[in-house]
C-alpha cells in the first residue's frame, strides 16, 4: 500500500525548481543559484537546504531523468549534468525514496509537447489555485517540477488501487 502523502518533483535545470504536493498544501522553490566568475551555476548548500526542509517521513521524490541534448553546447550540457548530479547526490544524502521519469514519457502523459510554455499553461489547468505562483513565463520550471509531482501522485494511486 503507498504510504506517500508527500509527492515532491524536481525539474533539475538552472531554470528549474522544486514543487511539493503534500497534505498541506503545495510548494514551490526555485532552483537556488549562485553566481561563479560572471556565470550562474547550481548553489549546492541552498539546494540540499530548501529541499531538506521539504521532505518528511512519507516524502517520495521524481526527478527528471535528463540527458545531453543535440544542439546544445559543451559549455550549458556540463552545467546541466552538474546540476542533476548535484540534485541525485543531495536525494541520496536525505535517504528519501526517488523515481526516474524521462522528459518524453511524462510529457507525452499530459499530451505535451517540448514547448515550456505549454507545461505552464497545463499546470494551471490542473491547478488553478497555484495561478499566482505560475503567472509568469519564467515560472516553466515550477510547472514542470509541479507536473512531475502529480504524475507521480498518480502514478502511485493508480499502482495501488
Amino acid at each position: 500500500m503507498n504510504t506517500y502523502q508527500n509527492f515532491i518533483g524536481i525539474d533539475p535545470g538552472l531554470s528549474g525548481a522544486i514543487a511539493s504536493i503534500s497534505p498541506a498544501g503545495i510548494t514551490f522553490i526555485d532552483c537556488p543559484t549562485i553566481k561563479v566568475n560572471g556565470k550562474t551555476k547550481p548553489n549546492p548548500t541552498l539546494m540540499a537546504s530548501e529541499l531538506k526542509q521539504l521532505v518528511t517521513s512519507d516524502s517520495i521524490i521524481i526527478i527528471e531523468s535528463v540527458h545531453a541534448m543535440p544542439g546544445q553546447g559543451v559549455s550549458s550540457m556540463f552545467s546541466f549534468g552538474m546540476g542533476y548530479g548535484v540534485w541525485l547526490g543531495i536525494v541520496a544524502a536525505l535517504n528519501v525514496p526517488i523515481e526516474f521519469v524521462t522528459p518524453q514519457c511524462w510529457k507525452k502523459y499530459y499530451g505535451l509537447s517540448t514547448d515550456k510554455e505549454s507545461s505552464r499553461v497545463k499546470a494551471l489547468q490542473l491547478f488553478p489555485n497555484e495561478a499566482n505562483n505560475l503567472k509568469l513565463k519564467k515560472h516553466h520550471g515550477r510547472a514542470e517540477a509541479l507536473l512531475l509531482a502529480e504524475y507521480l501522485r498518480r502514478k502511485l494511486l493508480i499502482s495501488v488501487a
